[in-house]
């Protein structure tokens, strides 16, 4: 088959102008965005390692939708997206199918909808570190999609185990970030996601979501095949350190290229919390968990209090509030209830500018230990701090060093924060402007703020972020 043959005809009526923009554009990337949510990835490099990895027993399947191509003019969800055989298990190894009618619902909770299907950017994200045994070791690479807060929130139960699971908080230092081999970086993701999942369960029990060869079921009149879910076995635990052990085994279908691993854990976050669970989790605000913009899907704020928290709370404030007297269902919103271990500050200039900048209640901004998953205008990052009595001791806030990495390959070295909460340097810079005050202040320093008002930030030489 040669790549035309690949990707349909693309001479025909409805696809001209899509053969036009193809043949002249070299940045693919940026026409994949748009077209994706429609199915229309086109790529080379896609094609090419399709063919590579396609097996033997999907040639007829491939056949098929290559017909379908030229007869509709449209691209199967599941073409260019067969997944290499060392991240299919074996349907013996134990646990259970998912059914159609699960499917469904996890569907609905996700997109709102049955139809709707994960596009190429949701397929290709995995978990990936950044260099062994160099500074950076502990850190994952973030990409600039929509599961970039995902990537980042497990950053930050990463960053926890590292610094105040693993050797204790006696032995807490910098140092434990550095220098990790690549089955140490193993062993940080699986135990960072055991801790999410068993969380998400109530302490209870978690799911683990793998690949299995063949599909439970096909396309029905009220869900679209992406012949990937289809494929979905469940393995449940009841005990955190055998889920952890059984992560630790199959980590290669998380944090390898072409494994799907994002869409794996998202799928094992969700059933690890209960379709039922996750219904009362939300509001009225919030009916599902992706919302999609810019030709792509991006997590609400329920799903990352979800990896936050446990529970899937639409709202950042503390509790549950009553939007009028009635009392009814239909108008409570559903805020956070208990401190997480780890927290969530938000900074936005264009939301700060238009009055909409959300009140980020305590429970999130004085987590258990000193590590924030950080919006900051509309990008995630992490903060964090080493000292773990930090949030304990109201002294220890006077002044203190923070972290910060922002998930991308273009930071090569941590940046060092000295918070100084007393000195209000910063407000006597900027009376002479004060309606200025977010313009002249990096939205890092503006963030860390919201937490600690007033505080004036020490970068040590380096450039500020945003």
């Amino acid at each position: 088959m040669d790549k035309r043959e690949a990707q349909g005809d693309l001479t025909s009526p409805p696809r001209m102008e899509l053969d036009e923009i193809t043949s002249k554009i070299n940045d693919l990337d940026k026409w994949r965005s748009i077209f994706s949510s429609q199915g229309l990835e086109v790529s080379k490099a896609m094609i090419q390692k399709s063919q590579e990895n396609q097996k033997a027993d999907e040639e007829s399947e491939e056949k098929s939708d290559t017909l379908s191509i030229k007869k509709h003019g449209y691209f199967p969800a599941n073409i260019l997206y067969s997944i290499p055989k060392e991240f299919i298990v074996a349907a013996d190894l134990g646990g259970y199918p998912i059914s159609i009618e699960m499917a469904v619902e996890l569907r609905k909770i996700l997109f709102g909808n049955t139809f709707y299907t994960f596009n190429y950017e949701w397929k290709k994200s995995f978990f990936k570190f950044r260099e062994p045994f160099t500074d950076m070791a502990y850190s994952l690479e973030a990409d600039k999609t929509g599961t970039r807060a995902i990537q980042m929130a497990v950053q930050g139960h990463i960053i926890k185990y590292l610094l105040f699971t693993k050797h204790g908080d006696e032995h807490n230092s910098l140092q434990n970030l550095y220098e990790h081999s690549q089955k140490q970086q193993e062993r940080a993701l699986a135990v960072a996601l055991a801790d999410i999942l068993w969380t998400a369960g109530e302490g209870n029990k978690a799911i683990i979501c793998l690949i299995t060869n063949e599909p439970y079921f096909t396309q029905g009149t009220d869900y679209k095949a992406d012949h990937f879910t289809e494929r979905l076995q469940l393995f449940e635990f009841v005990d955190k350190e055998i889920l952890e052990k059984f992560l630790g085994a199959h980590i290669h279908c998380f944090k390898n290229e072409g494994c799907h691993g994002m869409i794996l854990f998202l799928y094992s976050l969700l059933f690890s919390r209960t379709l039922r669970r996750l219904q009362d989790d939300l509001d009225f605000t919030t009916p599902h968990l992706l919302q999609f913009s810019l030709g792509n899907f991006s997590a609400k704020q329920a799903l990352i209090n979800l990896m936050l928290t446990g529970r899937a709370s639409p709202q950042v404030f503390n509790g549950d509030q009553v939007l009028d007297e009635d009392n009814t269902e239909h108008h409570v919103q559903h805020g956070v209830l208990v401190r997480s271990d780890i927290g969530f500050l938000h900074w936005s200039r264009e939301e700060m500018q238009q009055d909409r900048l959300p009140r980020v209640g305590s429970m999130l901004k004085t987590p258990k230990f000193p590590i924030w998953l950080c919006n900051v205008n509309g990008t995630y990052s992490v903060l964090f701090g080493i000292n773990a009595s930090l949030l304990c001791d109201w002294k220890m806030e006077h002044f203190f060093d923070l972290y910060f990495y922002n998930g991308q390959l273009s930071q090569r070295k941590t940046a060092h924060l000295t918070i100084d909460t007393h000195s209000h340097h910063w407000e006597e810079r900027s009376k002479a402007d004060e309606g200025d005050m977010e313009k002249k202040f990096p939205s890092v320093e503006m963030t860390v703020r919201t937490k600690w008002e007033g505080a004036s930030i020490n970068w040590h030489g380096s450039v500020p972020f945003y």
